[in-house]
């Protein structure tokens, strides 16, 4: 089992930036890859961005595309999603996921563990 705990729960104004975190633990090795989706009430998740373990690639969302950034620290086991330029669409809760073979699921189906979601306001 993977355990994935999400930080970074925050409200900011329209522009501004915010920092989610993800922490891995347990069997972390069982994956290749971990990804950021968010859901808003109502809606479908949505995809926003992935990254491999090994070598660090990366994949947005075009919504998401020059305004976000994900990395990791392999050594930490730790994921973080970097959001600037933030707009009001990008309101929802955000989950971190980590998976195997997972490279071109953006439904999110090919994802083994999810973490709890944490949530994002951005207020206009």
């Amino acid at each position: 089992q993977v355990q994935l705990v999400e930080s970074g729960v925050g409200l900011v104004q329209t522009g501004g930036s915010l920092r989610l975190s993800c922490a891995a633990s347990g069997r972390t090795f069982s994956t290749s890859a971990m990804g950021w989706f968010r859901q808003v009430p109502g809606k479908e998740r949505e995809f926003v961005a992935y990254i491999t373990w090994r070598t660090g690639s990366t994949y947005y969302a075009d919504s998401v595309k020059g305004r976000f950034s994900i990395s990791r620290h392999n050594a930490k086991n730790t994921l973080v999603l970097q959001m600037n330029n933030l707009r009001p669409e990008d309101t929802a809760v955000y989950y971190c996921a980590a998976g195997d073979r997972v490279f071109g699921d953006t439904s999110g189906s090919r994802y083994s563990y999810w973490g709890q979601g944490t949530q994002v306001t951005v207020s206009s």
